[in-house]
């Protein structure tokens, strides 16, 4: 490579370029010439590029820049066709008004991307009963014998899904336990009644707190990595191949995974809420001076068991939501890991808001019905 360089005839007012104009070598001819702009005194009245072996645009933005400015430019001698037009081009790019992107404010633009989320997630909301209805009627061909239950899938995924899970759910749910019991007797401590905060434990992980946090635990560990694992498989064409031989991505891929959360979640909703209790019991005895005793013979006489009860009924409803969304994400990834990603990320958004929303849902529904 010959380094850039150029020499400037003031008498006759000829600017003769040698080298390679190309990126590599422009960083000393940049702070040679930073003095010089083309709107000023010392433009040539002709070019001479017949030294020139190399122009790339960071050379022909440099030209512009410094000598010739706005067309019409002076006469270019020994200019290759190629890099004749590649000036041109540059010329034109820099010569055009830059259009600055207006943004949609206002009332209507607001209007406007309220309708199509609206929209947006009125379909998700069709293709997701869609997709519950197929799951549905392929769950009833299996329980007819009409298909087969991939076991060895099945307990391969509540293996992952569920026992893999129980340290992560445990701990979290133990450490939620704790935060509850001492925010509670800071508050209660006002009033004398540090006691209720056995209570407060115990009613808020039996009803809701146990089978919430391992919902979102295992929408962010389980249904993203549903989505990802189908998603590959989709993006490599594997599940075309599954068509192709004959078989049924429902049966071989969703139904497994579908029964391993309906089986793990009751399972692990039960030891979070069993490890927020002994969170709270560890702070109580700690903190508050509640003895381990006291507080399981406070637990005895004022919690019933219905409320384990209502707690632990939500699962099953919250497997399903989590493991449809996770495989139906995970069915509409194209062709690219770039969109793997973007319907991992939505499976896990998705999973989490239904599944507060149905616990709003199932909470106002049980507080009617007085249970």
């Amino acid at each position: 490579m010959t380094a850039a360089d150029f020499t400037l005839d003031d008498a006759q007012g000829v600017l003769r370029l040698v080298g390679d104009w190309t990126v590599a070598g422009l960083p000393a001819m940049e702070r040679r010439t930073q003095h010089l702009h083309a709107g000023g005194d010392h433009r040539p009245a002709r070019v001479d590029a017949s030294g020139l072996t190399a122009l790339d645009t960071a050379g022909a933005l440099l030209l512009i820049q410094r000598w010739l400015g706005r067309a019409p430019w002076p006469p270019i001698d020994g200019l290759r066709s190629a890099d004749h037009d590649l000036l041109n081009l540059v010329g034109e790019r820099i010569a055009a008004p830059r259009m600055k992107k207006r943004k949609p404010f206002g009332l209507l633009p607001m209007l406007e991307r309220a309708g199509v989320a609206t929209e947006f997630a009125w379909m998700q909301l069709k293709l997701l009963l869609g997709f519950f209805g197929q799951t549905l009627t392929t769950a009833l061909a299996i329980a007819a014998g009409r298909q087969k239950l991939r076991w060895t899938s099945a307990v391969h995924h509540m293996e992952r899904a569920g026992l893999d899970a129980v340290p992560i759910v445990c701990l979290l749910s133990f450490l939620v336990g704790a935060v509850v019991a001492f925010l509670g007797a800071t508050v209660l401590a006002d009033f004398g009644a540090q006691v209720f905060t056995v209570e407060l434990v115990s009613f808020s992980f039996m009803r809701e707190f146990g089978v919430l946090l391992t919902a979102i635990m295992i929408a962010g560990r389980s249904g993203s990595a549903y989505t990802a694992e189908i998603g590959m498989m989709r993006a490599r064409e594997e599940i075309d191949a599954i068509r192709a031989l004959g078989l049924d991505p429902m049966e071989l891929l969703v139904i497994p995974r579908v029964l391993a959360l309906l089986v793990v979640m009751p399972v692990l909703s039960f030891l979070a809420v069993l490890s927020g209790i002994i969170g709270g019991a560890l702070v109580g005895g700690t903190e508050l001076g509640i003895s381990p005793g006291l507080f399981l013979a406070r637990m005895q006489e004022t919690a019933e068991l219905r409320h384990l009860l209502v707690g632990l009924s939500k699962a099953p409803l919250f497997a399903i939501i989590i493991a449809l969304v996770g495989c139906l994400e995970g069915l509409k990834v194209q062709a690219s890991a770039e969109s793997v990603g973007r319907h991992t990320t939505s499976s896990v958004v998705q999973s989490i808001f239904l599944v507060i929303l149905v616990d709003a849902i199932a909470a106002i529904f049980f507080m009617e019905m007085d249970l």
